[in-house]
């Protein structure tokens, strides 16, 4: 049965095409959220990830490959090809300005005018099933029910608990679950990576006996805040921390050199918002290092329940007729206080329920976050975070596995965008991309390139020395062109200034070249202002700051505005002032 999106076209049920569906590829697209760029064992991290480490090795790792800072941007550009500004989402909806809303392509939801790949596979004869976050849009016309998925398990919002069906901001009055449609009470027995795999196993066996080959998306909520892992994951690295965040994002480094996955004596620098593991308490040193174990524990659990579904895969014998494909949303999550245990910290948890302590830190009942410190070691040797338009916001892991590789266990270095998973999948599926028009009605045109070359090693790019891909959050901005990097991050974090980076020699973003090269900063510059004007950019209104959007968008939404202000102050604002108090201190000195 096809959504909204389907085209009128129909299908011929005959052998020839019989034939076709056993010889088309499965695929299996997976999504981390907030995991940080050296993460994952293959990219340098100390975590046991083997079910990724096996993919990889199986496949091609690319070490340049970005994506939006923040998640339902970034799900949007996967899932159809065009920038995220012209889908319907510039920005999660939490976070969009009234005066932005008024403009068609800034409501935070995917816009009609595009179409995702799901549907695209599933007009060709695909089964297709979705299981984990989707956070495109929660009206009937808007759920992945009904753009393009035929089996689905969703949980709507930007996050939510992972032990139970528990709201994790005071945005939302519950967590939001649908099940094919239609509101879902979760199990007791609920863990979301566990349960996520449980469901996309069944989608996939209800169907097997047909011979149709089938598209799964398998968003994970790990690892986004809440930080939850079950207790023998955390178990595994208790202690492994204990020397803190600067010494682990010198390891990561090393590691992720000698891996491939950034030169050698690549440079780094530290970020002003990482305090000093050395002044702390041996108390808050304990404390610290089991928040970044659960972190760590999380991971585990993923790549663990990652395994259990490909062993499904071998033993139905659809493995060796599967591409997987895995990556994050974006950059590690650095919006949890220094010190989640002190009073005004604490108020935002225990509204909601939510404890810090010690002793259950990631179990059920628990809120837990890494903070600013761990998040710069999660994406060593880069910089910046999620929210940011820094290397540690937007580039990530990418393992593309299976037969189409021509060199498993390879690494490329080609610059790779978000709006290139879609047509990169159809081109393994063999499904044409749509012209301009789709089910009766104009769409907007992929922009994403085919990374199937890069794959198959007949071409070292996708994308020419000359060839601009502009990005753009909250006034944060980025232009790609060839090696180079022009790039703004705003204040509090930021200082506004733009900046230009040879991000191939120098992922860490330490020399910036604006002032050397000043022929290609202006050309770069003309470029992302162009890039604005084609895809409808608009600037957001003096004064604005993404936290005290979230604070007002939930004053404006829930009937309960007066709760909902003081519970998200209480939760949020903690944050915002360290981080103007580090950025002050670092000022001064």
């Amino acid at each position: 049965m096809f959504g909204i999106e389907a085209s009128a076209n129909t299908v011929v049920d005959t052998e020839a095409q019989s034939s076709a569906y056993r010889v088309r590829p499965n695929i299996v697209f997976i999504l981390a959220d907030d995991l940080g760029y050296t993460d994952i064992a293959s990219y340098g991290s100390e975590v046991n990830t083997p079910s990724l480490t096996a993919l990889a090795e199986q496949g091609v790792s690319f070490t340049n490959f970005h994506t939006a800072a923040n998640c339902a941007p970034a799900r949007a550009m996967l899932l159809t090809g065009v920038d995220s500004h012209l889908a319907g989402v510039p920005n999660i909806p939490e976070m969009l300005a009234p005066e932005q809303r008024k403009h068609a392509n800034y409501q935070g939801v995917l816009g009609s005018d595009v179409v995702t790949v799901a549907t695209l596979l599933e007009e060709a004869g695909y089964h297709t099933y979705m299981a984990g976050k989707w956070h495109l849009g929660m009206d009937p016309d808007k759920r992945p029910s009904r753009r393009g998925f035929q089996r689905t398990m969703a949980m709507m919002d930007s996050g939510a608990d992972n032990w139970e069906q528990r709201p994790y901001l005071p945005l939302y009055d519950q967590a939001n679950w649908f099940a094919d449609g239609e509101r879902y009470t979760l199990p007791e027995d609920f863990y979301s990576s566990r349960f996520l795999v449980d469901k996309m196993i069944e989608f996939i066996d209800s169907n097997l006996q047909d011979e149709k080959p089938f598209f799964a998306y398998l968003p994970f909520m790990a690892v986004h805040s809440p930080v939850q892992a079950p207790q023998h994951y955390i178990d595994r690295y208790m202690g492994v921390y204990d020397s803190g965040w600067d010494v682990l994002r010198e390891q990561r480094k090393e590691r992720a050199e000698a891996l491939g996955i950034v030169p050698e004596n690549t440079p780094m620098v530290r970020m002003h918002t990482t305090i000093d593991w050395d002044a702390l308490s041996d108390e808050d040193r304990r404390y610290q290092s089991k928040r970044m174990a659960v972190y760590a524990g999380m991971i585990e659990a993923m790549d663990f329940h990652i395994g259990r579904l490909v062993e499904f895969l071998k033993q139905r014998g659809q493995y060796d007729n599967t591409i997987f494909i895995f990556t994050s949303d974006n950059g590690s999550e650095a919006n949890g206080p220094d010190d989640p245990r002190g009073f005004p910290q604490r108020l935002g948890p225990h509204s909601l329920g939510y404890n810090v302590d010690y002793e259950t830190l990631g179990l059920k009942g628990s809120y837990g976050t890494i903070g600013p410190s761990f998040s710069s070691a999660a994406v060593s040797p880069l910089a910046y975070y999620k929210f940011h338009a820094g290397e540690g916001g937007m580039r990530v892991p990418l393992i593309i596995s299976g037969k189409p590789v021509a060199d498993p266990s390879s690494l490329t270095r080609a610059f790779a965008w978000a709006t290139d998973i879609t047509p990169t999948i159809l081109s393994l599926s063999g499904v044409a991309a749509p012209g301009d028009r789709f089910a009766g009605r104009p769409i907007l045109p992929m922009t994403g390139r085919d990374l199937t070359p890069l794959l198959s090693a007949s071409a070292a790019r996708v994308y020419g020395p000359d060839d601009p891909v502009g990005y753009e959050l909250t006034d944060h901005g980025v232009l790609f062109q060839g090696d180079y990097k022009l790039v703004v991050n705003q204040p509090p974090r930021g200082d506004g200034q733009w900046r230009l980076f040879n991000i191939v020699t120098d992922p860490g973003e330490t020399k910036d070249l604006s002032g050397a090269d000043t022929v290609r900063f202006q050309r770069m510059l003309s470029a992302y202002h162009q890039y604005t004007v084609d895809n409808k950019v608009v600037p957001v209104p003096p004064g604005y700051t993404q936290i005290k959007q979230l604070v007002q968008n939930g004053l404006l939404t829930n009937r309960d505005g007066i709760l909902v202000l003081l519970l998200t102050v209480l939760l949020l604002l903690p944050f915002y002032v360290a981080w103007r108090m580090k950025k002050v201190s670092t000022d001064e000195q």
